[in-house]
């Protein structure tokens, strides 16, 4: 039986514990998750990919079926190489579903072999996001209650 591997695609910039969340709820879905941190070069991103990096594997660290990598380009071409047959996502809302659904049916258009799993976040987490993470970060509030124990940040 082929192995069944998912792809869960973002900047975590930083992770945030809806990320978390999604990710741990999923884990009896697959065989294997994969968090592809998606390099662009034209973005400023926040926390170096090394620090990103170093989180995920941290607050991962005692799931030896998920595991960290970095790409460049289109995920469902990242999910081919490492031979990936679902891109796993988080939906908070509508808009995140509008969002995804639009995606998802264009990675299918360019690979019908990539499935997406869409995983609603529990109540509590659908209010976080990265961006309002950041911005909390930028002006120096606690954002521990937002983010997996992994993270420190110093200001």
């Amino acid at each position: 039986m082929k192995k069944r591997i998912a792809v869960f695609p973002g900047s975590f910039d930083p992770i945030t514990k809806g990320h978390e969340a999604v990710i741990l709820k999923a884990l009896p879905l697959f065989d294997e998750i994969v968090l592809g941190i998606g390099v662009n070069s034209t973005k400023n991103y926040m926390f170096s990919l090394t620090q990103r990096e170093t989180w995920l594997k941290e607050t991962f660290k005692k799931h030896p079926n998920i595991s960290v990598a970095t790409y460049e380009g289109l995920t469902v071409d990242f999910c081919k190489s490492i031979g990936a047959q679902y891109i796993l996502r988080g939906l908070r809302n509508t808009n995140d579903f509008v969002f995804e659904q639009n995606i998802a049916q264009m990675n299918l258009d360019l690979n019908t072999e990539v499935e997406t799993i869409c995983l609603f976040t529990s109540k509590m987490y659908a209010a976080i996001n990265s961006s309002i993470v950041r911005e909390l970060i930028k002006n120096k509030a606690d954002v521990s209650q937002f983010i997996p124990e992994a993270l420190t940040i110093t200001y």
